[in-house]
């Protein structure tokens, strides 16, 4: 499909720079067959009992990095740990950056520039691994928003909290999967008391979240790997929860996507442990996953696609329009959608 057919006007004033407080006052479009205006609290009362609720417990680590080439000012964002101390990473002006070259981030803390690959993205070496980088780039690193979140030099110290989820466990994300931002103690009672499961599965989050489709057709995207975990226990429940009837709910498309690479033909999930590239687009038949929580996602990116293939591509530019319309709050620090499926199981 053209990517410009997921193109929408979206004015910068309803971009929200923090999250409101408490989080789960945020706003809530219900799209099904037609759209309503409710809050995040009113989820437990928008669900039935036996659904399941599915949300992601990566932790976003301080990922972003400023260090030296010599004089030269370098910026890099982490997004995958490939072991043995070298990570894959995008550097800002990496044009000007060649295998060999030293970056220092800190006292003690620098890398070797060991491969460039395409698009920014290149292989860096540490000389630590470990308790102590993960010391280190707590010293050095900030949080890596997406760019559309504007800061000051340095940050803002309140990001190092807002930018997790309560649900944050594993090490190793590099964006939020900001559906779970919404979700609160309260919260959590009260689906509990209308009895609504939840489990927790993990998807480390890519900085490759963050990269524009430049492609002109969608066949022509490539999506980047994130490692992702679905224990046998949680497969167990999960298929469990369908087969008496109860909806799998994922909280964000993080958690659908890790699902949905999880599952077989009928729809029954397996213990899942690896990378997964999964490019959802209309067209694809969705397996494991009934209803979506998920957030307002930019134009022409992969994650307005997925959205547009779950719930239907005109139904979301009409819900997008009536969100604009209303004033919603768009992107990671802004208001949520609960999607039914253009086509119910």
């Amino acid at each position: 499909m053209r990517v410009d057919n997921f193109d929408f006007e979206l004015p910068r004033r309803l971009i929200a720079d923090h999250p409101i407080e408490p989080r789960d006052a945020a706003r809530l479009l219900v799209v099904g067959p037609a759209l309503a205006d409710r809050a995040i609290r009113d989820l437990p009362l928008l669900l039935r009992p036996g659904d399941l609720l599915v949300a992601n417990d990566t932790r976003v680590i301080p990922a972003r990095l400023v260090g030296r080439r010599g004089a030269a000012r370098v910026e890099v964002t982490l997004h995958r740990d490939v072991g043995g101390g070298a990570w894959r990473a995008f550097v800002k002006g990496a044009k000007r950056v060649k295998p060999g070259d030293r970056i220092v981030f800190g006292d003690g803390f620098a890398a070797a520039v060991a491969a460039k690959h395409d698009a920014g993205d290149l292989t860096l070496r540490f000389a630590i691994e470990g308790g102590e980088f993960r010391a280190r780039l707590q010293r050095f690193g900030s949080m890596p928003l997406p760019p559309y979140i504007k800061r000051p030099a340095g940050g803002d110290a309140r990001d190092l909290r807002d930018y997790q989820t309560m649900f944050a466990a594993k090490d190793g994300a590099v964006a939020a999967p900001t559906a779970g931002l919404h979700f609160t103690e309260g919260l959590v009672a009260a689906l509990d008391a209308a009895g609504i499961a939840r489990l927790t599965v993990t998807l480390h989050v890519g900085a490759g979240t963050f990269l524009p489709v430049k492609a002109a057709d969608t066949a022509d995207h490539r999506m980047h790997g994130e490692t992702g975990f679905l224990s046998a226990a949680s497969a167990e429940r999960i298929n469990a929860a369908r087969a008496a009837g109860g909806r799998i709910v994922a909280v964000g498309t993080t958690s659908l996507r890790l699902l949905e690479s999880a599952a077989d033909a009928g729809g029954r999930v397996a213990p899942f442990a690896g990378e997964t590239a999964l490019f959802i687009t209309p067209g694809y038949r969705f397996r494991a996953v009934d209803l979506l929580l998920t957030n307002f996602h930019l134009p022409r990116s992969t994650l307005f696609m997925l959205v547009a293939a779950f719930a239907g591509l005109e139904r979301m530019k009409s819900a997008y329009a009536h969100a604009v319309a209303a004033g919603y709050r768009f992107f990671s620090y802004g208001d949520a959608c609960l999607l039914h499926p253009e086509r119910a199981r």
